[in-house]
């Protein structure tokens, strides 16, 4: 058996190419595997290596087709533990294809004997690779255009109990939310077409409930219909009857794979219906430190696929989000350009080329009385999604929608005038409580309900000491 680093996997003095896709790869390798050779084995099996020289090589463009490690870095404070940077040639990819970008590089590298661990931390997607996929079916400013809201965050909220409800009575949950004062309500992952409901009864009620709303209000309104189905062609059925019945926007699972999540972005494209993307199963691989691949990497690959909205994290909320991580992953969605920024986790720059934007979704135990801290962290183009804290209100479903419209409106106006919102925050939520019964209630109710807990992944910054 040849060293890895000896058939020319460990290039340390390879300059990438523009047009090189690039990976950041946390490695720990066993007892014994220096770290440059581990790097480069990441980088052979994740492109032409086998474990020995085959002759075959001599009859390809072998040296344009290595994956090559280029550089190994030890990662501060966290010992046996280095990040590898691997370049790839583009033609090792299928233009356009979620799927054989993944199996290309995460494919059987991460059951790698030589390694106890390995994380994709980051890549770096060359424009040249970005223009061949559609992208978000609509897009940021899109959306906005299509929903007639703008200089604010969207409010959602996720029917509860997710599982249970008849569908008249998931539909009545759904027209009170609206009619008090959201954009949005949604089904959540697990509710697709159970015996206790079916999923044509559910798209009726819940269709006949976002009319009335809109009538009630005067606003475009939506409801997340869940297409998530066995097969494509189930898929397909019930995007299209939510379609027939007006929906401005249908919702898949991720656990539904990157084929079918490619194939929904170009139908959603093709029907003018706005496509949402639960995560659902994401944090099996992306929450540990150490293993698996970080969420910045699978949101890259959903902007690629066209999902025109994503769950990436709250910082505030009961799921696990670092402030400086879920920063990253907002920028990653949103933003044309985005600079490498160690304090965001962030490894490579990234040029998008113009691919719309995805908005992001948060979700996960929040509620009116964190508005200021919500507005602070995510910024505007965001889904602000109040499961429990719209339908749990003591006064009732629209009136938690209600409380949830106001205080939003009052941060707004407090950020407009030039205010300090992060640090007035309650104040200004209190006084806007103090002309509307509802917002009093929740935060009476959930005003110092938090979620603190020590996040399991942060970026691996080092605090350097500074003299004055």
């Amino acid at each position: 058996m040849i060293p890895y680093a000896e058939m020319g996997y460990w290039r340390p003095d390879y300059q990438p190419k523009d047009t090189d896709v690039l990976a950041a790869f946390r490695i720990t390798p066993q007892r014994g595997v220096p770290p440059e050779e581990a790097g480069a084995a990441v980088a052979g099996e994740s492109s032409t290596a086998t474990w020995t020289v085959v002759w075959t090589d001599r009859l390809t463009s072998y040296d344009t087709y290595q994956g090559k490690c280029y550089r190994v870095e030890a990662v501060p404070g966290r010992e046996g533990e280095f990040i590898a940077y691997v370049a790839y040639d583009l033609d090792l990819f299928e233009e356009g294809s979620i799927a054989n970008l993944t199996s290309s590089i995460i494919g059987n590298v991460f059951g790698f004997k030589a390694l106890r661990a390995l994380r994709l931390e980051d890549m770096r997607i060359p424009p040249h690779y970005v223009k061949t996929f559609q992208g978000p079916a609509h897009g940021i400013v899109m959306e906005r255009e299509y929903l007639g809201k703008f200089g604010r965050p969207l409010l959602g909220a996720t029917v509860k109990p997710k599982l249970g409800l008849s569908a008249r009575n998931y539909g009545r949950v759904v027209y009170e939310a609206l009619r008090g004062g959201l954009d949005f309500t949604k089904d959540d992952e697990n509710i697709n077409s159970q015996p206790f409901m079916r999923w044509r009864d559910r798209f009726l009620f819940c269709m006949e409930a976002v009319d009335r709303a809109q009538a009630a209000t005067g606003e475009v309104k939506g409801h997340y219909l869940n297409v998530t189905a066995a097969t494509m062609e189930d898929m397909y059925e019930r995007a299209e009857f939510a379609r027939d019945l007006g929906s401005v926007i249908v919702m898949i699972d991720l656990t539904v794979g990157y084929t079918a999540i490619q194939s929904m972005a170009r139908w959603a494209r093709r029907n003018g219906v706005l496509l949402h993307l639960h995560r659902a199963g994401h944090s099996t691989y992306t929450r540990q430190k150490t293993h698996g691949v970080n969420f910045r990497v699978l949101a890259k690959w959903m902007r690629l696929a066209g999902v025109d909205h994503i769950h990436a994290g709250t910082v505030v909320g009961k799921l696990e989000g670092d402030p400086g991580s879920v920063a990253g992953f907002y920028d990653t969605l949103r933003l044309n350009r985005v600079e490498a920024d160690p304090r965001k986790g962030l490894y490579f720059d990234q040029e998008w080329a113009s691919l719309p934007g995805t908005m992001p979704v948060a979700s996960g135990g929040i509620h009116a009385g964190q508005m200021h801290q919500l507005l602070h962290h995510l910024g505007e183009d965001v889904v602000l999604q109040f499961g429990g804290g719209t339908i749990g209100h003591p006064m009732g479903i629209a009136a938690g929608a209600t409380a949830n419209r106001v205080a939003l409106e009052a941060m707004i106006k407090a950020r407009n005038e030039g205010r300090d919102f992060l640090a007035e925050g309650p104040d200004i939520l209190r006084a806007a409580a103090r002309h509307s019964r509802e917002l009093d209630v929740a935060l009476s109710t959930w005003g110092d309900v938090t979620f603190t807990y020590e996040s399991t992944d942060t970026p691996d910054v080092v605090e350097t000491p500074v003299s004055i």
